[in-house]
């Protein structure tokens, strides 16, 4: 019971934080870069792309907790992979993401450029339903922003893969609809997982971390 309520309590503080804060401290020369691409894009980013405050969320999650080794499920143009390769800039880690549609792939690995994150990122032009099954490694951080009504397979593949303490966040679980309930009744009945709904984005997230 107190580790569910220091879990719960420590999510919720982050979130609160990240909500009064649209961007991290500018430390270094990338996060300048980083920072200034993110503005100069923020009205731009259509075809399935996260809002800026989800990217946050995200980039505090992984800063947080130190996480090193992350998979995206659903690249689509690049702006969440922005956020989790600037994250894994300070935490000295490494993303793969996951990309089925051609044009979106490329833009995504042009907007990495532009950005300067691409040495943190490894983009796979790739079905999900076939690769992630076969992804090796360990992994702490996973997000997932594809097909919904796949969720809970992507869940299931990378439940085994995930390090004790790392983190299954899983976008546009708001409305409880095209596979997401049946994802979120899932996880959310898993003692091996506390999760918690973020409902302050338009789509919401689901956020659970592995015990």
């Amino acid at each position: 019971m107190r580790l569910r309520f220091l879990i719960l309590f420590s999510l919720n503080l982050l979130l609160v934080s990240s909500a009064f804060a649209q961007f991290p401290e500018i430390e270094n020369k990338l996060d300048r870069k980083v920072m200034s691409f993110l503005e100069e894009n923020a009205n731009n980013w259509r075809d399935m792309n996260i809002p800026l405050s989800d990217g946050k969320i995200i980039y505090d999650i992984i800063v947080q907790n130190g996480y090193k080794n992350a998979v995206e499920i659903g690249t689509s143009t690049g702006h969440s992979a922005i956020w989790i390769a600037w994250a894994l800039s300070k935490t000295g880690g490494k993303l793969i993401t996951i990309e089925i549609d051609k044009t979106r792939y490329f833009q995504a690995k042009a907007n990495f450029k532009k950005a300067g994150v691409s040495k943190f990122i490894e983009t796979r032009l790739a079905d999900a339903h076939d690769l992630v099954p076969q992804l090796p490694g360990k992994y702490d951080f996973v997000f997932c922003d594809a097909d919904k009504y796949w969720y809970k397979n992507y869940f299931m593949a990378l439940d085994q893969k995930l390090k004790n303490g790392g983190c299954f966040v899983a976008h546009s679980t708001l409305a409880r609809v095209n596979g997401i309930k049946e994802f979120l009744d899932y996880v959310e009945n898993l003692e091996s997982y506390e999760t918690i709904l973020d409902e302050s984005g338009p789509s919401g997230m689901s956020i659970s971390y592995k015990k």
